[in-house]
């Protein structure tokens, strides 16, 4: 009876952790939209939104209550199951990527029960990554080719081939990292870079791989679709891209999981390359403060970070001019991957001279 007991109190702390995260997530995502909107008015000497209520932050509202009334619009000549299936699988697959992602420590409570903020810490998360990114494809695909129309035809079949270009550099600069680790869970990842500074050097990977941090933050800019990579959506050859033909929610759901995936890309940067929630001096601050508040800045710790990246992508987005596809793909082919490579190669040459010293 003990053990039904821990069982259902553990299916219980998953749903709120899962509750939390889906919640967070959306609310991030949809002030996101109004983040960039401030930024490409900051970059562009505007005020932004300003109408809709103080500092125009209940515009990301009025923005959705659009989306939601407006009529919706399915094309006769679509297929309508795929065409409906499309940003449901693209909604789906923003999501999934954040159950392995570890989002504070582990909380004991007074009872000596041990609370993961991470819904699932599986050995392979990595992988699992990797794996949920491949079929975020096929939302774009889907809805591409689900359409019917040439435009966004070309357009997901220009993003499909961007994603498996440049997951292969991004899977290659990951290799150092994992080396260096010896895992592949993000749980582990994270510890091995506790706190900031630790037997005479920084703990963080960014200082360890800053080869494989930069190839790693220039895919996932491709694999965002964000500027300069955002030629799925270039709209003077594509007109709006592989969402072309879509309305009301469908499009919406298009649109969200795109700054989802900004959001959560942030923080699996944050996780693999800059300690997580990891931060200077934490030790002491942990025995200074209540477990409590400590989890608490931890959790806040990662999503500065996160938010700090958000911000980058942003301001990036209006600095640089898009590639050309060609340009796109000879980046991703001839230059990313042959330095990936490299990096791994000297990394094995380094951790077996440090083995043999």
């Amino acid at each position: 009876m003990m053990l039904l007991q821990l069982d259902v109190a553990f299916i219980i702390e998953k749903l709120i952790l899962i509750t939390v995260i889906l919640m967070g997530s959306l609310g991030i995502a949809m002030y996101a939209t109004w983040g960039e909107r401030k930024v490409a008015a900051v970059m562009q000497d505007r005020r932004g939104p300003s109408r809709a209520g103080p500092f125009g932050l209940l515009q990301p509202l009025a923005d959705g209550l659009k989306l939601f009334m407006k009529e919706e619009i399915i094309p006769d000549s679509s297929t309508r199951g795929l065409f409906i299936l499309g940003p449901c699988l693209a909604m789906l697959t923003a999501l999934l990527t954040s159950a392995v992602i570890p989002w504070g420590p582990d909380y004991v409570t007074e009872a000596g029960r041990i609370i993961s903020l991470q819904v699932a810490d599986i050995n392979i998360g990595i992988l699992f990554i990797f794996g949920v990114l491949s079929i975020g494809v096929y939302g774009i695909m889907l809805g591409g080719w689900a359409s019917n129309n040439k435009f966004s035809l070309l357009s997901s079949i220009r993003a499909a081939a961007q994603a498996i270009s440049y997951e292969l550099a991004m899977g290659l600069s990951l290799i150092a990292v994992i080396m260096m680790t010896g895992t592949l869970s993000l749980r582990e990842i994270v510890d091995q870079q506790h706190g900031f500074w630790s037997d005479g050097y920084f703990t963080w990977n960014f200082f360890k791989q800053p080869v494989g941090f930069m190839v790693f933050l220039i895919c996932t800019f491709a694999e965002l679709n964000r500027a300069p990579f955002d030629l799925a959506e270039a709209e003077s050859e594509l007109n709006m891209g592989f969402h072309q033909e879509y309305s009301s929610m469908k499009l919406g759901f298009y649109l969200f999981a795109e700054y989802i995936n900004l959001f959560v890309s942030s923080v699996i940067l944050s996780t693999l390359f800059f300690g997580g929630y990891n931060f200077p001096f934490m030790d002491q601050v942990q025995g200074a403060v209540p477990q409590f508040v400590f989890v608490a800045v931890c959790v806040l710790v990662l999503l500065t970070k996160a938010i700090c990246f958000i911000l980058f992508f942003m301001f990036v987005r209006w600095t640089l001019p898009r590639f050309r596809y060609d340009q796109l793909m000879k980046l991703g082919w001839k230059s990313l991957i042959p330095i990936a490579l490299i990096n791994m190669v000297v990394t094995g040459l380094v951790i077996l001279w440090t083995m043999k010293k």
